[in-house]
């Protein structure tokens, strides 16, 4: 077999391309809409392209901030926030919540989003949106180099205590449909977003499972 020509990098000493590939390599990856409050009450949500679930019992999210951002700030102060599923019909809403608005703006309005409060937290979650986790901050980490230099950039890690499925999302079965809420993804650049079909699945059995 051919041995493919390999583009090789090292990050430290740039990629030498047009555009770093790491987002489109790493991609697409699920939006962390994250939806705050702060001290005060005034709500804040914003969009976050890493994001990803991290345990199954208690079921554990995060999200990593590059910066501390108003999300953060927030999460920290009051130790939560809710989860929302960006999906197709709500792409442009979601878009328009990552504006950098002035402090105290609210971006559910500035998005024509509907807050509803939470149930076991103070956050509110997107109404239109299909699927929220009320969750419980428990852990900020504060991310290191390999040298152990700290970055600007944090981890935040919350448990799901409350979560909202649209009934239409479930079959006959209870099995949650994914490709039924129309999911979007992130992509590489500044722009790029995918979706997701029933058209490209697959299924694998685990070689453990295969009794």
């Amino acid at each position: 077999m051919n041995q493919p020509e390999y583009h090789y990098y090292e990050p430290s000493q740039g990629h030498g391309l047009a555009h770093d590939p790491l987002n489109s390599i790493i991609a697409p990856r699920p939006i962390g809409w994250i939806a705050s409050v702060n001290p005060q009450g005034q709500r804040n949500l914003a969009p976050y392209s890493f994001f990803n679930c991290f345990n199954y019992h208690p079921p554990i999210i995060g999200f990593c901030s590059v910066g501390w951002k108003d999300s953060v700030a927030n999460i920290n102060a009051t130790g939560e926030f809710v989860w929302n599923l960006a999906t197709r019909p709500l792409a442009q809403a979601m878009n328009e919540s990552s504006a950098s608005l002035a402090a105290g703006e609210d971006e559910f309005g500035f998005s024509g989003l509907t807050p509803v409060r939470g149930t076991r937290v103070a956050a509110h979650r997107v109404a239109e949106s299909p699927v929220n986790f009320e969750c419980r901050l428990s852990q900020i980490i504060r991310l290191l180099d390999a040298e152990g230099m700290q970055l600007e950039s944090w981890l935040v890690l919350g448990e799901v205590v409350a979560v909202h499925i649209d009934k239409a999302l479930i079959d006959e079965h209870g099995v949650y449909q994914t490709t039924a809420a129309q999911p979007i993804l992130r992509g590489g650049g500044p722009s790029a977003y995918y979706g997701i079909s029933e058209q490209q699945r697959f299924d694998l059995i685990r070689p453990d499972d295969r009794k």
